[in-house]
């Protein structure tokens, strides 16, 4: 298995637990006496589950198992594929931060951040279509 397959699989658990808790705390707000504020990590908790968990261990076993370009470069560009990696993860926390901090503060500076987070998923988005789409080939 790949170095970034792994970093794919393993990171994706981490956003699952990470999503289930804040699940758990959405879902429990008012039987624990959570502040409302919490409310406005919704957002956060689909993203991270979404994003987080279902994305990034699509994005991990594509790159594992999907058919080999050559043997010579079997899984194409690995500079493109990590890059892929580190922005949709920086994308992905800025938005887990911002999200809320948008939400709560009403700062433009957030709503900047958030904008950022979403530019940087969408080119983790497409730098992932661009280096996958070669790979999907008639046998």
């Amino acid at each position: 298995m790949p170095a970034l397959t792994r970093w794919y699989i393993k990171t994706s658990l981490l956003y699952l637990i990470v999503a289930l808790v804040i699940g758990g705390l959405l879902a429990g707000r008012s039987a624990l006496g959570l502040p409302s504020e919490i409310g406005a990590l919704s957002p956060v908790f689909f993203h991270l589950f979404m994003v987080g968990w279902v994305s990034e261990l699509i994005f991990g076993v594509v790159y594992w198992m999907f058919p080999k370009m050559s043997r010579e470069n079997p899984r194409g560009n690995a500079q493109v594929a990590w890059g892929t990696y580190v922005a949709l993860n920086v994308g992905l926390l800025l938005r887990a931060v911002g999200e809320p901090m948008a939400s709560l503060t009403g700062s433009t500076g957030w709503g900047v951040a958030l904008a950022l987070s979403a530019f940087l998923q969408w080119i983790a988005g497409m730098a992932f279509v661009v280096s996958t789409w070669p790979r999907v080939k008639e046998r």
